[in-house]
């Protein structure tokens, strides 16, 4: 369906300097959460910009034979043509996109995309393209109010204390190469090799883990590995098998159990270090045991909080979606992969879990990557919906707050990690953060809740540990479905350029 909107230029913000442009704007739907928009500016307003670009060059153009600024208009005109066209084109596309996604009944989620060399400014007639958008699935707010809720509470004794402090000594410990035979807890420095068959799918290069009863890899997980390497010593090819995951983007592989060859390169015996004044200060300028032994807890209650938090956003989400429908195209879950698990990747750091483990929850999102998105995506869209309508949104301080707990975590400077979201685009990442979790304690106070102590059933240290290794390595993400019209021209325009050509 197609609908045709001539926007209203006094409903704009634009300064009085720059009266804003006349547009007539066709959106179409072809998915749920995309949108095809035309986009057409009469000639009255191209030639408005123009000469407006025309009058801003003539008094300071340099033409051979004249004064700067002394030359006939019509001379600057002709000879500067084609570099005003293209600034003009650039100033119409900015201006008249900004107008577009503001004044339009749809909430964008990204950036237009359209092919910018493409699009032509024909010397006669309307200046014309069309874009594609992807924006948020349209959808009743659910009534989230005084809904009923168990909220599990768990309590750090001073055992997980001692586990967790351990694990943070063993990531200091000394490393000796050995001839032992290995041992569960040892460290193996390996490579490995998969195959389906006698075909290659992929191989590992040197990689140190520890000796665990499973190996996670991005996309498969190696069950009885700690049976397959105990033992084992400096020089040893042990061969196995692995499962790839049945959420695997290649359905061909799914599921699908595969060769593995694992070559020990070496094996090292760990050593913990001995809690010293040296060490303390070394390890973080705690001044005594009872302050690192402080900090552990502040780590464990922060994931005890997490688990909590996150088992009342399941309730709530599940609550929420059984009554809000909506569609979410394949190829935009697809696409949101990898933010998804950066915003969870930030979630873990700032709840003080270590990277062991974060390693562990990638990979396990990543083996069932579609359902997860799915599922996180329209967590999403219902949470911001609720943000929106309670104007709810994330205050710098709280930023700040983010930064600085991701930063504690991760042993480095808020200035450090601040800039580094900068650069990657996180920073985006964190505002959903903040807002979603903001949103979730707004529906938690507005709910009759019900605590529940429950005992935390701690994972052996010993039952897994993840590598960043995809044995079938996947393509590339879709890309935004190809624009309706191959140079994102519209319909008509062709024939208009022809004529302006003749």
């Amino acid at each position: 369906m197609s609908t045709s909107v001539d926007i209203d230029p006094t409903a704009t913000d634009e300064s009085p300097e720059k009266a804003p442009l006349q547009l007539e704007v066709t959106v179409e739907k072809p998915q749920a959460c995309l949108r095809e928009v035309v986009v057409s500016i009469p000639r009255g307003e191209v030639e408005r910009y123009l000469k407006e670009a025309y009058d801003e060059l003539v008094p300071d153009a340099q033409v051979p034979g004249f004064r700067a600024g002394r030359a006939p208009r019509k001379l600057v005109e002709k000879q500067f043509k084609d570099r005003i066209q293209e600034r003009v084109k650039g100033s119409l596309l900015m201006d008249s996109l900004s107008q577009v996604t503001e004044q339009e009944d749809f909430s964008a989620i990204g950036e237009p995309d359209f092919e910018y060399e493409s699009i032509q400014l024909l010397d006669e007639g309307p200046f014309k393209y069309q874009f594609s958008i992807e924006v948020r699935p349209e959808f009743d707010t659910p009534d989230w109010k005084g809904i009923s809720l168990t909220k599990p509470v768990e309590e750090v004794s001073e055992e997980d204390i001692d586990k967790a402090l351990e694990r943070v000594l063993s990531r200091y410990a000394s490393l000796e190469a050995s001839e032992e035979p290995a041992q569960i807890g040892d460290k193996l420095l390996i490579t490995a090799v998969f195959r389906d068959g006698d075909a290659v799918l992929s191989e590992m290069d040197e990689e140190r883990v520890t000796l665990a009863n499973r190996l996670s890899l991005s996309d498969a997980v190696c069950e009885n590995f700690g049976e397959m390497m105990t033992d084992a010593k400096e020089g040893d090819v042990i061969t196995g098998k692995a499962k790839l995951s049945e959420g695997h983007s290649d359905e061909s592989v799914q599921n699908k159990e595969i060769d593995v060859e694992f070559t020990v390169v070496e094996v090292l015996k760990l050593e913990l270090p001995q809690l010293t004044a040296d060490f303390l200060d070394e390890l973080g300028e705690f001044e005594s045991e009872a302050e690192l032994r402080d900090f552990v807890r502040n780590s464990l209650e922060r994931q005890a909080n997490y688990r909590t938090e996150q088992a009342m956003r399941t309730s709530i989400v599940e609550q929420l979606l059984s009554t809000a429908e909506f569609e979410l195209p394949p190829t935009l879950v697809r696409r949101q992969t990898k933010r998804e698990l950066d915003r969870k990747v930030l979630e873990f750091r700032r709840s003080g879990f270590d990277e062991d483990m974060i390693r562990r929850f990638v990979n396990a999102s990543s083996q069932n990557l579609q359902a997860g998105t799915e599922a996180s995506l329209r967590e999403h869209f219902i949470l911001e919906q609720i943000a929106e309508n309670e104007n709810i949104d994330a205050l710098p301080e709280e930023f700040e707050a983010e930064i600085q707990l991701i930063a504690e975590q991760s042993d480095s400077s808020p200035r450090k990690i601040r800039a580094r979201f900068e650069k990657s685009g996180q920073m985006d990442a964190l505002r959903n953060q903040i807002v979603e979790r903001k949103v979730i304690e707004t529906i938690s106070a507005a709910a009759n809740v019900t605590e529940e102590p429950v005992s935390k059933e701690a994972e052996s240290e010993d039952e897994e540990f993840a590598v960043y290794h995809e044995v079938v390595p996947v393509r590339d993400l879709d890309a935004i479905p190809e624009a309706k019209y191959d140079d994102n021209t519209p319909k008509g325009a062709e024939t208009e350029m022809e004529d302006s050509k003749e």
